[in-house]
């Protein structure tokens, strides 16, 4: 074990919860720390972090859906299982601290942290709390938020604990370069670029939207389609103009630099890591039954501070009116321009030693600092 001591990390149930904290992986390694891991058996977080050499501890875990279910009652004891798992973890790896990225698997990690006295820091990424930071935040001696205005959502007693942060994006954003980008699309530099993400798993609604608006902006723009695995066949006449993807990997940075307009979901980590290339975006949240509207409130802000769009298809003719919203952007390079100028992040986050590091590096600083002066 590192000399600083060691960190363990918790949070998955989707691609935003685990690659922002596998932005944390680096920073916390550079300062001297061990890292290890505690996940889902089967979650996404697993390879994230295999890839990263992180030693990885799975439990059971559950979750509570905003719907009636009978899996919410056998949740409950796979939750209690995952309770005592972590425990041993915790007990065996004995860390100095635990991050939590949210997601229902860190809950159980969060409680087994709290009974033996292990200082539990945790992170929310939308702009209200989840069901599980809600939960987490009774165990933790701080809490980090992405804006300002996420305070108003705890309570009064919480106050005190909470730190506007941002949100941490991958390091590897650092270096994006949209030349790079355009040689992975095989794409010169006059190529205006449409970039189309649906989160880590695609999105059937943007999909079927895109493909039908398409005629219209492969006029003004190739466009790239990151379409998901289970609907990455192309449909209906494809052009040179018109590349889709099942899924990008390690060269998305370097595609969302080369891209002129971003048309995607609102999950907290794409809309941060977008935003932070300056890139101007259309929002399609994700919402309905399921989801407790996150996205929704995430595109509102974002179009509220003037960086984004927010686009909700609604009868008649949504792919007419989001190719005719598209096209308005395509011909305004004022909008787009102060669109990505504009400013969403009011934090602390250009402060202090770790500014170059962005949000992450601010987090990993006050962590440390905090576990220092425990010591």
């Amino acid at each position: 074990m590192n000399a600083a001591g060691k960190v363990l990390l918790t949070g998955g149930g989707s691609a935003g919860h685990v690659t922002l904290n596998a932005a944390l992986v680096p920073l916390f390694r550079a300062r001297g720390w061990d890292v290890c891991y505690v996940g889902s058996q089967n979650g996404i977080e697993r390879g994230l972090m295999a890839r990263l050499d992180v030693r990885y501890h799975a439990i059971q875990t559950g979750k509570w859906r905003r719907y009636f279910s009978l899996r919410n009652v056998s949740d409950v004891f796979r939750i209690i299982a995952g309770f005592f798992a972590a425990l041993k973890v915790l007990k065996r790896e004995h860390p100095a601290l635990l991050f939590s990225k949210g997601g229902f698997v860190s809950v159980p990690p969060c409680a087994a942290a709290k009974v033996l006295g292990i200082p539990v820091f945790t992170h929310e990424s939308d702009y209200s709390p989840g069901l599980a930071t809600r939960i987490n935040t009774r165990f933790a001696e701080k809490i980090f938020v992405p804006y300002g205005e996420s305070a108003a959502f705890f309570p009064d007693r919480l106050k005190g604990k909470i730190c506007v942060s941002g949100n941490p994006i991958r390091p590897d954003f650092a270096a994006a370069d949209p030349a790079k980008g355009r040689e992975f699309l095989s794409l010169g530099d006059g190529e205006r670029i449409l970039l189309v993400l649906g989160g880590s798993l695609g999105s059937l609604e943007i999909n079927s939207l895109v493909r039908a608006a398409l005629p219209e902006l492969t006029r003004h723009y190739t466009v790239v389609h990151q379409t998901g695995e289970v609907d990455a066949a192309p449909r209906g006449d494809v052009t040179t103009r018109y590349k889709p993807y099942a899924y990008f990997k390690d060269e998305i940075p370097h595609i969302i630099a080369a891209a002129e307009l971003i048309l995607c979901r609102s999950g907290a980590g794409t809309i941060w890591e977008c935003k932070s290339l300056n890139k101007p975006m259309v929002l399609i949240p994700f919402r309905g039954s399921g989801t407790r509207g996150d996205q929704v409130e995430n595109a509102r802000l974002f179009e509220k501070a003037g960086a984004a769009i927010c686009f909700i298809p609604e009868e008649p003719a949504p792919a007419e009116k989001l190719s005719a919203l598209i096209i308005s952007l395509a011909e305004d390079p004022q909008k787009r321009r102060l669109m990505g100028e504009a400013n969403i992040a009011r934090t602390t986050v250009s402060e202090g030693p770790a500014a170059s590091e962005g949000a992450a590096g601010f987090i990993a600083e006050e962590i440390v600092r905090r576990v220092g002066e425990k010591k």
